[in-house]
């Protein structure tokens, strides 16, 4: 039987991919919050990684000291969490809103602690995390970020020390853009729980006598669920909204690590 002999640079060049790779799937959200690594992980990294070599890999032109894989492997690993940036910016947002609806809701005091990450997350945060993430894989989200791994070894190609100039300022600019769709996604609820907001002030200033903690307390809740049944049908356009920008997001970024 005739021993396979892959071309010098292959391992080489399949360890980058497999670190472009690493890098997506451990740092977005969609696979999983945690960054530590599991059997699922490891798996899906080292299929997605071959399919993706398989399609379109080339082994290394020249052998690259130890010095110099490492600087190949760190572009990788921050085109890698670029990608993945952009879809952690999205969950901030979709949290930004729930943050501050479970504050107005006086929510935060019911807080739990998120086994995923370990910090407290008020629950209005958890459901609209949990509709933006379902939503998003009813939506194929998980075909848009694999095809924007692919698309990056095609407008990235492995092999190049360099770091592009204009990504900073790039996920600068989409971690405030992606900031202001979170306000523009609970700005119905937040307006609502304004109002209210004025009115248990005027209630404080025309009865005195009235414990005003109690009923403000009991008067937010009770408006901030029934203001997130009336405008449960805006959902599905905000999270539109943010789809379109998180695609928008990913094709700003390729476009910069590509020029």
């Amino acid at each position: 039987m005739n021993d396979i002999v892959l071309p010098p640079g292959t391992l080489a060049a399949f360890g980058l991919y497999l670190v472009r790779t690493s890098a997506l799937v451990l740092a977005s959200p969609f696979f999983g919050a945690a960054t530590n690594f599991s059997g699922v992980k490891i798996g899906l990294i080292a299929v997605v990684s071959m399919a993706l070599y398989a399609s379109h890999g080339v082994p290394l032109e020249s052998a690259a000291s130890p010095l110099a894989f490492g600087a190949l492997a760190m572009r990788e690993v921050l085109i890698g969490l670029a990608l993945a940036f952009v879809m952690q910016a999205a969950v901030l947002a979709v949290r930004v809103a729930g943050e501050m609806v479970g504050q107005e809701m006086a929510f935060t005091m019911a807080s739990v602690v998120d086994p995923a990450s370990g910090v407290n997350t008020p629950l209005i945060t958890q459901l609209y995390e949990g509709l933006f993430l379902l939503g998003l894989l009813a939506a194929d989200g998980h075909h848009l970020l694999l095809r924007a791994l692919s698309d990056s070894f095609e407008r990235a190609p492995i092999g190049h020390v360099g770091i592009e100039s204009g990504l900073a300022h790039g996920v600068m600019q989409l971690f405030s853009d992606m900031f202001a769709a979170g306000i523009t996604f609970a700005a119905p609820v937040l307006s609502l729980l304004f109002l209210t907001s004025l009115l248990i002030g005027l209630l404080a200033r025309a009865v005195p006598s009235l414990n005003i903690l109690e009923v403000g307390f009991s008067l937010r809740i009770l408006t901030g669920l029934v203001a997130l049944l009336v405008f449960a049908p805006l959902i599905g356009p905000a999270l539109d909204h943010l789809y379109g920008a998180m695609a928008t997001g990913l094709d700003d970024v390729l476009g910069i690590i590509g020029s």
